[in-house]
């Protein structure tokens, strides 16, 4: 691996450190370092979160957000539409197709950290968010309440009833982690060093932003976790192998067991005769 230098760390510390600049600027200035350093997976976190997430994506756990459910609905009375009422509902009161999909009190925040950002500015306390299939979910919800001999009832809508400072904490996670990876970079950096170089973001990257590997795929670890003295280095992945003692002292366990179920046997025989 090549230990050139990687420049723009400075610029995304500043970016980072600032809460009045915008979080999508810092990350652009990550998405830059991840190209210098030619780190797809930390490259492709950024853009991630630049982005947003598509419906196939893996979200990332800061990015689900309880929240509860809520419909909008309509009553349509004898002379009169009564519009703009809203109830709260438990996830048993969904549709089937919707609980078969995982729709439930987390809400998925796919959206970018610019649109983000300007849901929070927008909002005053309490943000909407529909999801998808909602069009779907509320024609059977009404047609429920028509079962149900409530046909005056007219659901209009359904979704995620949050509050903004829930998501104002996704952004607040994302750039802690921003803020992390800087520190584990400087962290690793010796006295004099101006710059990272490349194992020096890899190794900030695979800590705090748990994405590593080579073959172009995002791993997300999350356990086991390893630590190591000062100036010493620790690894750990979920997919190491059986150390050697371990699988010696698991062989010499199934040796001993084997023996005594053959002695057993043969007790067994000679009692029988």
């Amino acid at each position: 691996m090549t230990t050139s230098d990687v420049l723009g760390l400075e610029q995304l510390e500043r970016a980072v450190l600032d809460d009045n600049a915008s979080l999508a600027s810092a990350l652009r200035r990550c998405l830059m370092i991840a190209g210098y350093a030619h780190h797809g997976e930390l490259r492709a976190w950024a853009a991630k979160e630049l982005e947003g997430y598509a419906a196939a994506d893996e979200l990332p756990p800061y990015r689900k957000v309880l929240a509860a459910l809520e419909v909008g609905k309509e009553l349509h009375l004898p002379g009169q539409i009564v519009r703009g009422l809203t109830q709260r509902i438990s996830v048993v009161q969904l549709p089937q197709q919707a609980r078969d999909r995982g729709l439930g009190e987390s809400a998925p925040v796919r959206m970018g950290v610019r649109e983000l950002e300007g849901a929070v500015a927008r909002a005053d306390r309490v943000i909407h968010l529909s999801p998808a299939g909602a069009a779907e979910y509320v024609l059977y919800m009404t047609r429920e309440q028509q079962r149900l001999g409530n046909d005056s009832v007219e659901i209009t809508s359904l979704y995620w009833d949050m509050a903004t400072s829930s998501l104002e904490g996704v952004l607040d996670q994302i750039r802690t982690r921003l803020a992390q990876f800087v520190a584990e970079v400087r962290a690793a950096m010796p006295p004099g060093q101006q710059n990272p170089n490349v194992s020096q973001i890899e190794a900030a990257a695979q800590q705090v932003l748990h994405v590593t590997g080579g073959n172009g795929s995002t791993i997300h670890v999350f356990a086991p976790n390893a630590k190591a003295d000062r100036g010493a280095t620790a690894r750990a992945s979920v997919n190491d192998p059986v150390p050697m003692a371990v699988r010696s002292l698991w062989h010499r366990a199934w040796i001993w067991i084997a023996f005594a179920a053959v002695v057993a046997a043969v007790v067994l025989l000679v009692v029988a005769r």
